[in-house]
């Protein structure tokens, strides 16, 4: 086993940083807009925002949501509480728990952001369902193939053209904090 590289991989480094920079800027800066004005208008009307994800894509809910909460000011939560994840999936199914967190923590106003890399995930898709037959705004973050079926399902769908996890998730985590401080930013020009 090897136990350190022995010369620098120049061309895959340099792959993979082009990959997350052309994924970041490939998205539609209205769309971010409108995507921000959807969660402060969410806010202003009582509604939180819910975040949820699978693996690393659930970290990533953790880390925005806080910081949606913290520096943005617009309450959010995410759904990686262990005793939630274990009750609903023993009881409910893994596939199917997401849709009945939604059914018991989301109110009127609400705005569900589900992130899915592959956007194959059977539980993030049926929560998409879920939400959408509660009347609720859905925002879907995926990755790797264009016609994947959780892009087709949210009122903003942010898809990042990778079939890498780690770029899929970089560039998705990248787009939801630019939004938390371009929020921050524009309310600093408001009250100036």
């Amino acid at each position: 086993m090897k136990t350190h590289l022995r010369s620098i991989n120049y061309d895959f480094l340099n792959s993979f940083f082009s990959s997350i920079s052309l994924g970041v800027s490939a998205v539609d800066l209205l769309l971010l807009h409108e995507l921000s004005n959807t969660f402060l208008r969410a806010n202003s009307n009582g509604g939180k925002l819910i975040f949820v994800g699978n693996g690393g894509s659930a970290a990533m809910a953790s880390h925005v949501s806080v910081d949606f909460t913290k520096i943005a000011r617009i309450r959010a939560i995410n759904f990686n509480e262990a005793n939630l994840l274990t009750c609903f999936s023993n009881d409910y199914g893994y596939q199917n728990w997401v849709s009945h967190a939604l059914d018991s923590y989301s109110d009127e106003n609400d705005v569900i952001v589900l992130i899915s890399s592959s956007g194959e995930s059977a539980n993030i898709i049926n929560g998409a369902h879920q939400a959408r037959k509660m009347g609720l705004t859905v925002v879907t973050l995926s990755g790797f193939e264009p016609n994947n079926p959780l892009r087709a399902l949210g009122d903003f769908n942010l898809w990042c053209d990778s079939t890498r996890y780690n770029v899929v998730e970089m560039t998705h985590q990248i787009w939801l904090l630019a939004i938390v401080d371009y929020i921050s930013h524009s309310r600093s020009d408001l009250n100036a």
